[in-house]
């Protein structure tokens, strides 16, 4: 019987974003996570796979998923029931707000609401542990997914790591901690998450808290060496990258970022603006992002991100939007309000819809696009959004995908950042040709 299994159906295809949640479910051990060409995590064959397929059943990218776990949707209708409002673009919810921490926001990446929540949670004693990205001490590895079980320990892992991650190892430990744990991750690990928690019940239990981070895109290991040798440091020698340098002198947008030369000890750093748009265009991205309509990590007990709208992106210091949905997450935000420890105020729901706009315009209106010719060359996942678009912005689409496999073909033949943007430049440039000729036809529409 020829049961579909993630290899076969998601990581040929290209739709693996590296969750590593497959390894931990297999029953046989016979999966582990391996770097690719592209500077990617996936999984290979480490054994004899004669399993049942469990694999594919905690996949975010499942292109055969069962009806009741079909889409984001139906996954918030078992797991988040008491969350009273719902909007199509960011699903279920209680309250939305924006704001920081008075405590941890300048160690943070944006105002330190997760470290908060998750300090909450350790100090309440509703869970023992925290599943969140740190330091690594492999070899050409920067950053992995390890255990925290203190404040002091949250506030030395803070701060926002582009760089490719797995849950296997520390999901496969899970068995021999004690206590309960809250994971951190990005909307497709905490889908992720809740797969495993709807196959093995006993998951939720074990993990009553989840902290979604709103995520942009997964970035490729070559995002860091192009940055590191963009700020002066060769990939060989590259020692404690940082990805969000805060300017509280400046805008929230104008961060830098930043490593160590280790052959030298010393610190190198590149403003971000000098390098352009490395969201918007796709650069170094997972092409598994292309098809997350997933922008507000809808399955999570609350989701954060940056406050990218006025006034909060004109403090460099940083502002999280937060949008809870549990009980327990609403009303820790409440406590810390009532207690002095949070300047927070309610945001309404427009106008967080325009603090992610770019990503709503990319993942929900050009989603259709990208499906269309996906479904020419393979299976992929059921998605919500199918919504019609000009074509003008299918131009954009298309070339925004150009630009990705591009920067990531480019970079693995040649690792040099001279000439990766030389070669670069006029795939760039074209697609900053279509995306000013799809707004100005958009702002004539408007003004019609």
């Amino acid at each position: 019987m020829n049961i579909p299994k993630v290899l076969g159906n998601v990581v040929n295809n290209d739709l693996c974003i590296g969750c590593g949640l497959c390894v931990y479910i297999c029953p046989n051990n016979a999966l582990e996570m391996k770097w690719n060409k592209y500077g990617f995590l996936i999984p290979e064959l480490s054994d004899k796979c004669d399993s049942n397929g469990a694999c594919l059943l905690v996949c975010p990218f499942n292109p055969f998923p069962n009806k009741e776990v079909r889409t984001e949707n139906e996954l918030a209708e078992s797991f988040l029931k008491r969350a009273p409002k719902y909007h199509k673009r960011i699903g279920k919810y209680f309250d939305i707000y924006a704001g920081y921490s008075k405590e941890f926001r300048l160690n943070s990446s944006s105002g330190g609401i997760a470290t908060f929540i998750l300090s909450e949670l350790l100090e309440r004693g509703i869970v023992d542990n925290v599943f969140c990205v740190k330091e690594s001490t492999k070899k050409g590895v920067y950053y992995e997914y390890g255990v925290s079980h203190s404040k002091e320990e949250l506030i030395n892992s803070s701060k926002t790591k582009y760089f490719p991650v797995s849950l296997s190892e520390v999901m496969s430990k899970i068995q021999d901690l004690k206590g309960k744990i809250a994971v951190v991750g990005v909307g497709c690990f905490i889908k992720a998450v809740r797969l495993a928690q709807h196959k093995k019940p006993e998951l939720k239990e074990k993990i009553p808290f989840l902290v979604g981070i709103i995520c942009g895109g997964v970035k490729s290991s070559f995002f860091t060496e192009y940055l590191a040798e963009k700020s002066g440091v060769l990939k060989q020698n590259i020692e404690k990258p940082k990805y969000r340098i805060k300017n509280i002198e400046s805008t929230a947008g104008d961060y830098l970022f930043g490593c160590i030369n280790k052959n030298r000890q010393s610190e190198h750093t590149l403003r971000m603006r000098s390098v352009g748009d490395m969201w918007g265009t796709g650069l170094f991205k997972a092409n598994a992002c292309d098809f997350c309509d997933d922008v507000t990590t809808e399955l999570a007990d609350v989701s954060l991100g940056d406050a990218w709208l006025p006034p909060y992106d004109k403090d460099g210091a940083g502002t999280n939007v937060i949008v809870t949905r549990s009980f327990l997450a609403n009303e820790i935000i409440q406590s810390g309000i009532k207690d002095n420890k949070l300047v927070i105020e309610s945001l309404a729901l427009e106008r967080f819809l325009t603090s992610q706009q770019g990503s709503f315009n990319h993942r929900h209106l050009g989603l259709s696009f990208r499906l269309k010719i996906a479904k020419k060359k393979g299976f992929i996942p059921p998605k919500r959004f199918n919504e019609k678009i000009s074509f003008s912005f299918m131009l954009v689409q298309r070339m925004r995908m150009i630009v990705r496999r591009k920067s990531l073909e480019l970079w693995n033949s040649n690792p040099n950042a001279v000439v990766f943007d030389k070669k670069m430049r006029k795939f760039l440039l074209f697609l900053k040709y279509l995306t000013k000729v799809y707004h100005y036809w958009g702002l004539k529409k408007r003004k019609k």
